[in-house]
């Protein structure tokens, strides 16, 4: 979808920009300089949580209407009727539409999975890695199921044929202008409650990496992407190396500018 045509959008719908900051979690002095034209060439990530706000489609912004309940009604039963292309998570009854993700977000996460894969594959370790699409039934409930970018599970008896049932040890969430108030705000608050041990935000475009070892008084703490990060659930043994994907994101926002 083209500026022009979300401009005519937006007016169709009667959005202000402050209600299109609000929905599609894109702060609001970005649109204002995409849809004023002073930004002439936006991210990617930014261009497509715009275009859900104007999608006609079942999936609207980020909280989905879903056949006839109201949301936070919604249950397991409900998300395993979606339509397999149809990508969501469910978080307290709550349908939340999950974009496909970008080439460089799913090479960010592979990259983070082959360092723990291979930590845990060479020390001969127990727990299992693994990497979006898996679905996590977080709570044991029928009310949550989410998908988590990178995980790591030390429990065998929570891997069911379908996916994980119950809270893994820990958690990493690629964040982008769509998920981020999702991702900082109502996962953590989820993640925690449910006993993840430990849980990541990475922030590409701010190239910042916010770690929630839930088991340390030291907690969050913000690190930048040009040195190696500790897993706090293996006490330091295993970090994870940043450098390509620092370079990875520069090289993206240079070949943008």
């Amino acid at each position: 979808m083209t500026i022009q045509e979300m401009k005519k959008k937006k007016q169709e719908k009667g959005y202000s920009y402050a209600q299109m900051s609000e929905l599609s979690g894109v702060p609001l002095g970005t649109i204002q300089k995409i849809f004023s034209g002073e930004t002439v060439s936006p991210r990617y990530d930014t261009l497509h949580a715009l275009e859900q706000l104007f999608a006609e489609p079942m999936v609207v912004r980020e909280e989905v209407s879903y056949q006839v309940r109201s949301q936070g009604a919604y249950t397991i039963e409900d998300y395993r009727a979606l339509p397999d292309d149809q990508r969501v998570e469910l978080i307290d009854g709550v349908f939340y539409d999950m974009a496909s993700p970008t080439f460089l977000h799913q090479k960010i996460a592979g990259e983070i999975y082959r360092q723990i894969a291979n930590f845990i594959l060479e020390r001969g370790g127990a727990c299992q890695p693994f990497v979006s699409p898996v679905d996590v039934q977080l709570d044991c409930d029928e009310k949550t199921m989410v998908q988590p970018d990178v995980g790591i599970l030390c429990h065998d008896d929570k891997i069911k044929k379908w996916g994980v049932y119950g809270a893994p040890d820990y958690v990493l969430e690629i964040i982008s202008p769509s998920t981020k108030r999702k991702d900082c705000t109502k996962k953590l608050a989820k993640y925690m409650e449910a006993g993840v041990r430990e849980y990541w935000i990475l922030d590409p475009y701010q190239q910042k990496l916010i770690v929630y070892f839930f088991e340390s008084e030291l907690c969050p703490i913000i690190y930048g992407l040009d040195e190696p990060v500790p897993i706090g659930i293996y006490d330091g043994a295993l970090e994870i190396q940043l450098e390509h994907i620092k370079k990875w994101v520069e090289a993206e926002a240079a070949s943008i500018n």
